[in-house]
């Protein structure tokens, strides 16, 4: 997997500015939750498709670009959690086992 590291809000708009060309993936894992690791190694083991940008966000070093995320596209702060953002807006979001790469990739066809 090619994780993006997401850090700061202004990284945010750019993801919001991509998002217009192709979809843009931001994951919110915690690294003190067990679940939030066997997702992430979950997606890992995945086939990664060319076609969206996977962002890794560690939201225990970076709770206010998590809290920004979810003011800016509306969703509840869940932990693991996937937002899938075309066209600027959040299409698609999963928290916990119901994140999957089959279920991502539907949502961006």
């Amino acid at each position: 997997m090619n994780w993006i590291t997401l850090q700061t809000e202004a990284q945010l708009e750019e993801i919001r500015q991509r998002s217009a060309s192709r979809p843009q993936l931001i994951f919110k894992h915690s690294t003190r939750c067990s679940t939030s690791a066997l997702v992430k190694g979950r997606l890992e083991r995945a086939k990664q498709p060319e076609t969206i940008d996977f962002y890794f966000l560690d939201l225990i070093r970076n709770r206010p670009v998590s809290n920004k995320i979810a003011e800016d596209f509306f969703v509840g702060h869940e932990s693991p959690q996937v937002l899938l953002i075309r066209n600027g807006e959040c299409v698609y979001d999963e928290s916990h086992m119901g994140i999957t790469m089959d279920d991502i990739l539907d949502a961006a066809a």
